[in-house]
């Protein structure tokens, strides 16, 4: 699994990186994702479904860890951990695109 190293992180959690998800990549309600261009499909959880839907709503990693927090019982660096592990494997399937913004 590739890590984020800590200027990625600091990216992250300091806001400047925007998360996108690709346009093309196709989720269902059930947490079923494909992805047309490579043919490979995925399936998440509830909790990365849950994420993945904040993300496509535009949410930033400020407001998606409130509401992780809030809704589950699971503290903030538990759930930095995994956030960034799974932000970590989105990118490695080609899922994930990122801008930064000054």
């Amino acid at each position: 699994m590739v890590k984020f190293n800590c200027s990625s992180k600091s990216a992250i959690t300091s806001f400047k990186v925007m998360l996108k998800i690709r346009k093309n990549i196709a989720i269902s309600d059930s947490g079923f994702v494909f992805d047309p261009m490579s043919g490979e499909s995925f399936s998440l959880n509830p909790i990365g479904l849950e994420i993945i839907q904040l993300i496509k709503n535009g949410n930033n990693f400020k407001e998606i860890t409130k509401v992780i927090l809030d809704k589950y019982q699971v503290d903030e660096e538990t759930l930095d951990r995994y956030f960034y592990d799974f932000i970590s494997t989105l990118k490695q399937f080609n899922l994930l695109e990122s801008t930064s913004h000054g």
